[in-house]
């Protein structure tokens, strides 16, 4: 005997809020690979040419990052089997945060760094606990409107939990926030930016960020997730291309993009840091990374800060300058970036996931990026470059793209 589905409360609005996300075309859809991460990748037993990965240097299926892993696995397990201030903290991590901080001293004075599974912990760990060192409603924090989700979330919790204000500023017209944090009052402020912004693909001002910070007294914490790897001489980030010093910085670098492993680390003068084992719920609270993991991540770093890497971002810089001179569209936006982020803008909800069903069709994974992720009216594509794409691969991505804007161009006619 069959039993009928019910149809409370919860699992309706569940329903019909899906219908409502598909009807406006914003529903999103998991698509699995079964294949390493590689400019060739296999996606539900199709090959396609994969021109939207986070994978910037082409570490991610490394055979020695590869093999560090193994190693890490026979001698530290598959666990670490509780949080850091457990028992979890391994030499692996100590080794690790080490090295971290050892990259970013060049830049923030007595460097500490601090490990975490993901970016998005790492930011709402630092945000939240450094809302706390000041008395409740004492802290300013002002953020980049584009900021990632993760910043946004810390921010939000941070400000529940401690009645913080928020202020909203655009990166590319500074006037506005520097009229309202020099009026501000409270004897906290923490600027809050992402390095390089994740849809546009430009840098945030960090000099001109650090400059306000000084003159206001103020903390600037900048999440240099897809920075870190590629930016800089050696890859260290945004600070060292930048060649910025100051103990006012709290950085957050992510180690599953450029560096092709997993998880990510904050970076800051040590008092600060200190008061994040300390206050710092999501770290206290969480069971620490893998050892293994953090084991491969030591042979991840030693790469990207060799001759190796330096070669790998020469490469994916000359994938850039080709993209500049040689992709020319005649409705498309398309926004110049000097990272591996190369967005197009098509506008509509339907032309981007139309877009993105012709490239897939040709062979190219390149998804549709919607709202919320970015703002109505600038739907895109998000094209990306890895060390591991060649110029030739580059070239006929451009043919393709130039082919379908073509295609969806004489449609509309």
């Amino acid at each position: 005997m069959s039993k009928a589905i019910s149809t409370f409360g919860a699992l309706k609005l569940a329903q019909d809020q899906i219908a409502d996300l598909d009807q406006q075309l914003l529903k999103r859809k998991l698509r699995t690979t079964s294949s390493a991460c590689n400019p060739n990748i296999l996606v539900s037993g199709r090959e396609l040419k994969a021109f939207c990965s986070n994978d910037y240097l082409g570490l991610a299926n490394h055979p020695e990052i590869a093999k560090a892993l193994t190693e890490g696995v026979e001698k530290y397990g598959v666990g670490s089997g509780a949080s850091h201030l457990i028992s979890g903290h391994n030499i692996a991590h100590e080794q690790l945060e080490k090295k971290l901080a050892s990259l970013q001293t060049p830049y923030i004075p007595q460097a500490q760094a601090l490990f975490f599974s993901t970016g998005y912990l790492a930011n709402i760990t630092a945000i939240t606990s450094l809302a706390r060192l000041a008395p409740q409603g004492n802290t300013s924090i002002y953020s980049a409107k584009l900021n990632h989700a993760s910043l946004i979330d810390g921010i939000r919790l941070a400000s529940a939990q401690t009645n913080a204000a928020v202020t909203l500023f655009d990166h590319t017209e500074l006037q506005t926030f520097i009229e309202s944090i020099k009026n501000d009052q409270r004897p906290q402020k923490i600027i809050v930016t992402d390095g390089v912004f994740s849809m546009d693909g430009d840098l945030a001002p960090i000099k001109k960020l650090l400059e306000i910070a000084e003159q206001y007294d103020a903390l600037l914490l900048v999440d240099d997730a897809h920075g870190f790897g590629v930016l800089g001489k050696q890859g260290h980030g945004i600070l060292q291309q930048e060649n910025i010093y100051s103990d006012r910085i709290i950085y957050v670098g992510t180690l599953g993009k450029a560096a092709g492993v997993s998880g990510a680390f904050i970076c800051a003068h040590n008092p600060f840091v200190e008061w994040m084992i300390q206050k710092g719920r999501p770290y206290i609270y969480s069971t620490a990374t893998p050892p293994a993991i953090a084991h491969a991540l030591l042979k991840s770093i030693e790469i990207i800060d060799s001759d190796e890497g330096k070669q790998r971002r020469a490469h994916l810089h000359r994938l850039i300058d080709i993209w500049q001179k040689e992709m020319h569209f005649s409705t498309w936006e398309k926004i110049s970036s000097c990272t591996p982020i190369q967005p197009l803008i098509l506008g509509s909800n339907a032309s981007a996931l139309l877009a993105a069903k012709l490239l897939d069709d040709a062979g190219y994974w390149i998804p549709a990026i919607r709202p919320p992720t970015v703002p109505i009216g600038s739907s895109r594509l998000r094209v990306t470059f890895s060390a591991s794409h060649s110029e030739d691969e580059l070239r006929a991505l451009i043919q393709t793209l130039q082919s379908i804007e073509r295609h969806i161009l004489e449609k509309k006619l």
